[in-house]
């Protein structure tokens, strides 16, 4: 009888630590703000049972107030509904009602935005179709009808994971008559750079020739932990520049492309708003000379969650590092810089190394600092 006691006791040990396991890695995503600008963190593209994910809506909200978003979207599948057996629901915006509806997401002021996935064979491929008023109006025969209907209803539409193998054998983006008819027509405005664990430097280089806003993603179908976090990794976001946070704030920013693409330390973004996050991202706390030599220590905190590998790129060199060194999440590091004579003024230039605007190309940031 004591054995048979000591199971119940076994067993909830087991479950609290299987609880505490589950949630190795997770922690809040935060960026900050850039001038001029409110920045969003947000996840464009999830789904559920409500087509072809495993959990129900409402776990995606819990996971986003878990991960510190501020913008989540269901994008479900209109064509391919493989749990429509267990779950029938011919209204194809039951997803978006349920989480629309939660307490917790009002009261976390988590913005929900109404979505859906047009999912083709190639050329069409997959596309999210988001701020749309009726998912099952974009439920129609022929693809460019359903392209047609998003843009009756005012969508952003962005093209998902443009290098995904079955869409493409050479694992590179086609882009096909369907996807430049879309954009001649103002039914295509953007591509994910990033999805799920894959960037793809060829659908970098699409948004960039033809004005493309730049999207990551977590294309979610299983628990954010078991996905991203028991493996260490944040989810990947779109960074979104809005003026406000609203919903009619982050549309006019999708629209404009004020966008960056995060995930796993990676940037990937348009010069004009990558730079200006970055530097805002390193917060320059203490600059002073050691005693009397010419040796000048800045000490610098990273704002972020993101860790930067910076590389010096000044004419001086460091004392005590080496040319490229990392700072890690709410991480100080202080350097410290041979100017050769004591300075006023001094222009801290770091290139950001895990950061692109276009394929391979990356940026020295630099930071006008006053000697004390």
């Amino acid at each position: 009888m004591k054995k048979l006691a000591i199971i119940p006791v076994l067993l909830f040990c087991a479950i609290l630590q299987a609880q505490e396991h589950s949630h190795v890695g997770a922690q809040p995503i935060f960026y900050p703000d850039i001038p001029g600008y409110v920045t969003l963190k947000a996840d464009l593209h999830q789904h559920t049972v409500f087509s072809d994910g495993n959990v129900w809506p409402t776990i995606r909200v819990m996971e986003a107030l878990q991960d510190s978003l501020d913008v989540i979207s269901l994008t479900e599948h209109l064509e391919y509904q493989p749990h429509k057996e267990d779950i029938p629901h011919p209204d194809r915006n039951r997803s978006f009602e349920l989480v629309s509806a939660m307490r917790e997401a009002k009261e976390h002021n988590l913005l929900i935005v109404h979505g859906s996935e047009i999912t083709r064979s190639k050329p069409v491929g997959h596309s999210n179709a988001i701020f749309i008023s009726d998912a099952n109006k974009l439920l129609q025969d022929k693809p460019e009808e359903a392209f047609a209907a998003a843009k009756e209803q005012g969508a952003f539409v962005f093209w998902n994971h443009p290098a995904w193998h079955p869409q493409s054998e050479t694992g590179n983006p086609v882009l096909s008559d369907f996807q430049k008819e879309r954009m001649k027509n103002g039914e295509l405005h953007g591509i994910e750079v990033i999805n799920f664990v894959d960037y793809s430097e060829e659908a970098l280089a699409l948004a960039l020739e033809h004005n493309l806003t730049i999207m990551g993603t977590s294309d979610v179908h299983d628990l954010i932990d078991w996905d991203y976090h028991e493996k260490g990794h944040a989810r990947p976001v779109t960074l979104v520049f809005a003026k406000e946070r609203s919903i009619e704030s982050l549309k006019e920013a999708l629209f404009a492309g004020r966008t960056v693409a995060a995930y796993n330390d990676l940037l990937v973004g348009k010069e004009a708003f990558l730079k200006p996050l970055i530097k805002a991202s390193i917060e320059v706390l203490k600059v002073g000379y050691i005693d009397k030599t010419s040796i000048l220590e800045v000490k610098l905190k990273n704002v972020s969650s993101n860790k930067f590998i910076f590389e010096n790129a000044m004419d001086f060199t460091f004392y005590n590092h080496s040319p490229l060194f990392e700072i890690s999440r709410g991480e100080t590091v202080t350097l410290q810089i041979k100017t050769l004579e004591k300075l006023d003024e001094i222009d801290l230039k770091l290139k950001a190394l895990k950061a692109y605007s276009a394929p391979k190309m990356q940026h020295v940031i630099t930071w006008q600092i006053n000697v004390d």
